[in-house]
């Protein structure tokens, strides 16, 4: 009860400290964001433009200050950073916050579900989502600010992943939560580590694949400069990359400002998904000159992996907040007829 009195006492000074005023009274926030990702990677690119606009958009009312490559704290602790006051935003995902609570996974990565990112996004703005994400933010001293989805991710692998059969006995860096569990009833043997771990990983053998990122993100990354097999287009995960913000300094930023940042991750969520179609496709071509394999998984294959990915759903929806969002999910998938019997 202290940590958290003490908890709430930082988040209040900072949100003090993130909000003031300019002499000729116009209100400047100044944030402190932090993002997993590095700043040469396609969706580095994207966090800088997402900062830059927000920052022009309010005439430089909005002042940032970026942290790339978990600089600060590792990704895992990007969100209680945030919450703590050690940072102001946290630019990773929610997937990283399975162990708090369960419900994360269904912000973080619902696999086996949506095909595309309008399809995900849509659920979160008009499906019914963000009222069903917010609560589940708020019980942490965190506010939802929207999310960005890359799209389908892509395995790099030293062996051909073709099917379902080929997860056998396969050591991969996997994300913590749902997914450690669907690919080990698959046969496969995940990994948990950090984002920052993969490519050291990988060329000492310690792993023999990862799940990292898209396929233009892991080029960007240099995980097929060290193994050679890749699957596209993706089919297994659609990580929602999201910011999220400590509340008391949210609530204390001007309506215009939020506002701002709000309908500015609306726009990143569409050039994110817009980019990496054609990035995505870029890399596909340069990989394939380079001699990486590329393997596109039949419908047969995807169905298998599809059915053990919402059979573990039930699985995680243990608390409150989890069952709610999955109802949401449902309700929307089935709508859209992706639901397996």
């Amino acid at each position: 009860m202290k940590l958290m009195k003490k908890a709430a006492t930082v988040a209040a000074l900072a949100a003090l400290t993130a909000t003031s005023a300019l002499a000729d009274g116009h209100a400047v926030t100044k944030l402190r964001i932090q993002t997993h990702y590095a700043p040469e990677t396609v969706s580095g690119k994207l966090a800088a433009q997402y900062v830059e606009d927000i920052q022009d958009m309010s005439n430089g009312e909005i002042e940032v200050e970026m942290f790339y490559s978990a600089s600060v704290v590792k990704p895992v602790e990007t969100f209680d950073a945030a919450a703590t006051g050690i940072l102001d935003c946290d630019m990773t995902g929610g997937g990283y916050q399975t162990g708090k609570n369960s419900a994360f996974q269904f912000v973080g990565d619902i696999m086996g579900g949506y095909e595309t990112p309008y399809q995900q996004l849509s659920w979160l703005y008009f499906g019914g989502g963000r009222e069903a994400a917010a609560p589940l933010y708020n019980k942490f001293g965190m506010e939802l600010i929207g999310w960005w989805v890359y799209g389908q991710e892509s395995f790099a692998s030293g062996k051909p992943i073709e099917k379902v059969a080929d997860f056998e006995g396969w050591k991969f860096r996997s994300p913590p939560g749902m997914e450690t569990k669907i690919f080990e009833k698959l046969g496969a043997q995940p990994i948990v580590m950090d984002f920052t771990e993969i490519f050291t990983a990988l060329e000492t053998g310690i792993i023999d694949g990862a799940d990292a990122s898209g396929l233009a993100n892991n080029v960007g990354l240099g995980l097929y400069d060290i193994v050679k097999y890749a699957n596209f287009p993706g089919f297994h995960s659609m990580p929602s990359d999201h910011l999220a913000c400590n509340k008391a300094v949210f609530d204390a930023m001007p309506a215009h400002h939020q506002k701002i940042m709000k309908v500015t991750m609306e726009a990143l969520a569409l050039r994110t998904a817009l980019t990496f179609e054609k990035k995505n496709a870029e890399a596909a071509a340069q990989l394939r000159e380079q001699g990486v394999t590329l393997s596109q998984w039949a419908p047969e294959e995807l169905a298998k992996f599809r059915a053990a990915a919402q059979a573990t759903w039930p699985e995680f929806a243990d608390t409150p907040e989890a069952k709610a969002l999955v109802e949401a999910h449902l309700a929307y998938l089935s709508q859209l007829g992706l639901v397996s019997d």
